[in-house]
């Protein structure tokens, strides 16, 4: 059986594939002879195809936001719709931040709710993510967010055992630090800019999901994070629509520590010292 993406793609779909285009290692085009263009992704581990599937899914279920159509998957590949390439601008960030917004209020049965169909151990990028229901944010967060990377990287040496320290110490705080209670929301999970496509019909499109029951402001500290075109435009448009609680702003780095602890240990050193300043910053200012 073949995996060149043409096969692939003909192989779920039922269409004959007639060129193909490589994007990346993992990622092609292919254009269909029913007039369709697609994208051939493959996933690095197991239940990675299935997660995403079931995350894009999940979200396009919800109905606010754009992602693209599942058009087939197995074990190893996902197809799914390729998003025409548009220009950002402040409009479309507006009515992106209104529609995340509206995502986020579709809500979870949970924290770490897995999307319906999609496999507890998931992931986020290339990292192992295993979702586990909780009912308590602060607490649920602390225990398989934070703490798992954390421990990961101290074993593989990124973070020190004493630097760990400030980061358990701020986990022990999350109770006081974490805002007012608000219930599970339905997550994107990896929000971060590479994940937004701005489609030439004005709209951002979302790819590439973690999806999972979670605080909403995750998704927006993770914006924030790895920036976003016209940020200041998709905060706005969010608050119009679903304001959040007061203070938000100095829980943005409480949010950030799950993903900076994810590059960490995918990526070494330079995220431990970023999350290390983050963490020491958070302590800091409250």
């Amino acid at each position: 059986m073949s995996d060149a993406p043409g096969a692939v793609a003909t192989r779920l779909t039922g269409a004959a594939a007639l060129e193909e285009r490589p994007l990346s290692a993992i990622v092609a085009e292919v254009d269909l002879d029913d007039g369709r263009t697609v994208v051939v992704k493959r996933g690095d581990g197991p239940g990675a195809v299935r997660a995403e599937a079931a995350g894009l899914r999940w979200l396009a279920d919800a109905g606010p936001v754009r992602v693209p159509a599942v058009h087939g998957h197995d074990e190893r590949w996902l197809v799914s719709d390729r998003v025409p390439a548009g220009r950002p601008s402040p409009e479309a960030a507006r009515r992106f931040g209104r529609d995340l917004a509206a995502l986020h209020a579709t809500g979870a049965p949970a924290f770490g709710a897995p999307p319906p169909g999609g496999p507890r151990d998931a992931y986020i990028g290339l990292a192992p993510m295993r979702n586990a229901d909780g009912d308590d944010w602060p607490g649920w967060y602390a225990e398989h967010r934070v703490l798992p990377y954390l421990r990961t990287a101290v074993d593989d040496g990124t973070v020190r055992p004493a630097e760990a320290a400030v980061v358990e110490q701020l986990c022990a705080r999350l109770p006081e630090l974490a805002g007012p209670a608000e219930p599970p929301a339905r997550l994107h999970g990896d929000l971060w800019n590479g994940n937004v496509l701005w489609g030439e019909d004005g709209h951002a499109w979302l790819i590439d999901p973690a999806a999972h029951g979670g605080h909403r402001e995750t998704d927006l500290a993770m914006l924030q994070l790895f920036g976003c075109p016209h940020l200041e435009q998709v905060l706005d448009g969010y608050q119009e629509a679903a304001p959040l609680a007061e203070g938000w702003p100095d829980r943005v780095g409480l949010h950030q520590l799950f993903p900076l602890l994810v590059h960490a240990v995918l990526f070494g050193r330079t995220y431990a010292e970023q999350t290390l300043s983050v963490a020491t910053r958070a302590l800091r200012d409250q």
